[in-house]
């Protein structure tokens, strides 16, 4: 990124100014006179703007960026039951229920670095506004480390690195569990249904090859935007998994293990550059994101980018990034791979477990975009040969349908939601 591009993301309009002026007096002050609390906070290797900048900052977002995910559904006309999750391993989740009395109960699981906050934030052409108001009994799940789950019984997120020592193996094996768990345990159901995008599906055949007692308590999962093979992406990401090794040993060596926390210094700066009109456009999705998730400007709009940056992305791990990098690079679903030495310790073994994914016989659906850049026909391919229970493959009608439109399309009520009803009824 240029000086020039990022001094035209931040000169247009006054609060943009204000907030700048602020980041750089709070840097004064802290300079000056570090105890003061309004100053910007540190706390082992994270940055935080403080409490002022932050409202200053948040001060440029539409209502539908500042609120949180119960606010959304309150004024959306669906008030959200919470509940807390504790896994067997100690962290505590964020759980959402909007009451419905139509079907089995149907568990929405976010992606990478996002929360639940994805399902709702496209207001009325959201998927869960449209399966509330269609009387669906709906749950709405976090995994360890986001916005809503940065809690457990002993460790502090901010203090502690052991509590980001994790990656889509736990969250599989101990966050899914927990949550389908608690979900048949406050239903009575003795099955879901679950819809799950990206890594959210991922955490399905995690869960069901590791633990196949579970296979029985998912009546039908719908795996949008499906991953579980990386070996087959395009560039830029083809390029980013393979430096991901010194990526990893880089952001180690400076003890970094959480990327995209909701209230850091980094994300205060992507929501003022972000929300500026045209060149934040150009800047944060032209540039950066869609040539990772494939290019569709029509689903995705500057007018709807204000109100993205307020809720994506939420904190992940470094770990859990790489591991997913790792996949791509052996070409292997497996385990996370610690190197011979620390796979012999944690393994018994030189080589990491591979998921048997012969083990997974729940239903699945699998939806694909042709212009998904990250689960790519060809990688879905791979992994639609190794289920033994896939009952529909579903190659999206919109021809640019790339890896977040499931989510964020503009139009998805149109492309996607007919599928989603159509599988819904038919696996009751």
């Amino acid at each position: 990124m240029t000086k020039e591009w990022f001094d035209a993301a931040i000169q247009s309009q006054e609060s943009t100014v204000q907030a700048r002026r602020l980041l750089l007096e709070e840097a004064e002050r802290r300079k000056n006179n570090p105890g003061r609390s309004y100053e910007i906070k540190s706390s082992g290797n994270r940055v935080y703007a403080s409490k002022q900048v932050t409202e200053s900052v948040n001060a440029l977002l539409p209502e539908d960026g500042r609120l949180n995910f119960t606010q959304l559904a309150i004024k959306y006309g669906h008030p959200a039951i919470e509940y807390e999750v504790i896994t067997e391993d100690g962290y505590i989740l964020k759980l959402f229920h909007i009451p419905g009395t139509k079907g089995r109960p149907v568990l929405l699981m976010h992606g990478i670095a996002d929360s639940a906050d994805t399902w709702i934030i496209r207001g009325n052409l959201s998927l869960a506004v449209s399966l509330a108001n269609s009387g669906y009994d709906l749950w709405i799940g976090n995994i360890r480390g986001n916005r809503y789950s940065r809690h457990h019984v002993s460790l502090n997120p901010d203090e502690d690195d052991a509590f980001w020592n994790f990656s889509f193996h736990e969250n599989g094996f101990y966050d899914l569990p927990a949550i389908i768990d608690t979900i048949l345990n406050k239903t009575g159901a003795d099955m879901l249904n679950a819809i799950a995008h990206s890594q959210g599906n991922t955490l399905f055949y995690v869960l069901c090859s590791t633990r196949p007692e579970y296979n029985s308590k998912i009546n039908v999962m719908m795996a949008l935007a499906p991953i579980c093979y990386l070996q087959n992406v395009p560039p830029p990401l083809s390029i980013l998994i393979q430096l991901s090794p010194s990526l990893y040993k880089l952001l180690s060596d400076f003890d970094i293990n959480e990327i995209g926390n909701h209230n850091s210094l980094l994300n205060t700066f992507e929501k003022i550059i972000c929300t500026r009109p045209k060149i934040g456009y150009a800047i944060c999705i032209e540039s950066i994101v869609f040539p990772i998730i494939g290019y569709d400007n029509e689903e995705l709009k500057p007018d709807f980018v204000p109100v993205l940056v307020g809720h994506f992305p939420t904190s992940a791990s470094t770990k859990g990034l790489y591991h997913f990098a790792q996949v791509g690079l052996r070409k292997t679903f497996a385990q996370f791979d610690y190197g011979n030495a620390g796979n012999l310790e944690k393994y018994n073994s030189t080589l990491p477990p591979v998921y048997d994914l012969n083990l997974v016989t729940t239903k699945i659906v699998l939806y694909v975009g042709l212009n998904d850049c990250i689960s790519t026909i060809a990688d879905v391919a791979i992994l639609r040969s190794q289920l033994r229970n896939v009952v529909r493959y579903i190659v999206s009608p919109r021809l640019e349908c790339n890896h977040l439109d499931h989510v964020w399309g503009e139009h998805m009520n149109n492309y996607l939601f007919p599928y989603i009803y159509d599988v819904l009824k038919s696996y009751k």
